[in-house]
This record gives structure tokens, C-alpha cells and sequence, in this order.
């Protein structure tokens, strides 16, 4: 039964609840980064990596340090007459995490890769500000899902974010060599193909999943 709310969870975030094109998260990096696909797949895997660990650290410091329960570490440090309610710094916290999470991947991507570094370009350090992954945080407290089932989200909302991205920068790709109206060039014609992308996931809606 576990794998099961696993697999649902899983196949909900890449697919019906896609954080691109369902919940219209992190639609800065989708448009910015999908112009060409190498960069498409760089992005798309450091996010996967950032969201993924974000979430299972994010979910720790909720739960032992934030909040009011006998976990708590500070009401046991403390010894107080009950865990103190500090969910209240639960979005500045978050930001932390994610913010020095992606300074950790953009010193390893600009040693190891300074081509897709330099390819990427602002929208690298902007992960840090990617409401996609502060989202699947806060949904991960808020849906009040356990470590295994907030990673299992975390890293399925990343595929489902990296596959949206791909998509996007394979038909931009394409769209370059096609004969499009000049007034639809560059950006009108990406956000164009960004509605339909959205359109055609609608489909995925009506999925049931026994």
C-alpha cells in the first residue's frame, strides 16, 4: 500500500499537478533556460538535486526544530512546559536552505562544467529564488507528508519540471529553423507553445489511478 501512495504521488507531480505547467511555478527558469536543450538538461538536473535535498532538509528542520511538538529539539533543550511554536520562520528558513543549497551546485557546476556555467548564465543563482522549489516544501508541511513521501514528491516535481523544460527547449529549437510570423519571434511564439504545452497536460487530469 506504501508503494502505491509512493507511485500516486510520484506520477501526481511529474504529470497531472506538473509544477510548470499545472501549478505555473518556477516559469522564470522555464522560459529563460529552454532556448537551447543542453542547458535545458543542465538546469533541469540541478534542480532535481536542489529540490530533492531541500525538501529532505527542509522536512528535518520542520520537524525537530519548527514545529510545536515533543520532537522538538528545543523544547527538550530548553526542558519548557511545552515545544514551542516557531513555525512562524518557516518561509525564511526554507529560503536559507534552498539558498545555500544552490550555492553548493553552482560551485560544483562552474569547476566541473564552465561551458553549461556560463550557458546557464543569471538564471543559475536564480534557482535560489525558484518559487518551484520553495512551493514543494511548503507543500510537503502542508500536505503533512512523511520524509519518504515529501522526497518522493520533491524529486518526481523535479523530473516532471526537467521533462517540461526539455520539451520546451527541443520545440524552441525547432520553432528557430521554422517560418514564423515576425511578430511572433523570440518570446511571443515561446510563451504561445508554453500555453499549449499547459493545454495538452490538462489531459493528464482526468488520469485514474487504481
Amino acid at each position: 500500500m506504501e508503494i502505491k501512495t509512493l507511485f500516486i504521488i510520484a506520477i501526481s507531480a511529474i504529470f497531472i499537478n506538473n509544477f510548470v505547467l499545472n501549478r505555473f511555478l518556477g516559469i522564470c527558469p522555464y522560459m529563460g533556460v529552454s532556448k537551447q536543450l543542453d542547458s535545458a538538461v543542465g538546469m533541469g538536473f540541478a534542480v532535481i538535486f536542489v529540490m530533492t535535498l531541500a525538501s529532505f532538509v527542509t522536512w528535518l528542520i520542520y520537524e525537530y526544530l519548527l514545529a510545536p511538538v515533543d520532537s522538538n529539539l528545543f523544547f527538550h533543550l530548553l526542558k519548557t512546559e511545552k515545544p514551542p511554536d516557531l513555525t512562524f520562520l518557516r518561509t525564511i528558513t526554507f529560503i536559507l536552505v534552498i539558498a545555500a543549497l544552490v550555492q553548493f551546485v553552482e560551485m560544483v557546476i562552474q569547476k566541473m562544467s564552465p561551458a553549461l556555467y556560463r550557458s546557464l548564465g543569471i538564471y543559475l543563482p536564480l534557482i535560489t529564488t525558484n518559487c518551484a522549489i520553495l512551493g514543494v516544501t511548503v507543500m510537503n508541511i502542508d500536505q503533512k507528508l512523511n520524509l519518504i513521501e515529501s522526497i518522493v514528491q520533491a524529486f518526481s516535481a523535479g523530473v516532471g519540471f526537467t521533462m517540461a523544460l526539455v520539451l520546451m527547449a527541443g520545440i524552441r529549437e525547432k520553432l528557430d529553423m521554422a517560418d514564423v510570423p515576425e511578430a511572433l519571434k523570440g518570446t511571443p511564439i515561446a510563451f504561445i507553445m508554453a500555453t499549449l504545452m499547459a493545454i495538452a497536460f490538462l489531459g493528464f487530469s482526468g488520469l485514474s489511478i487504481q
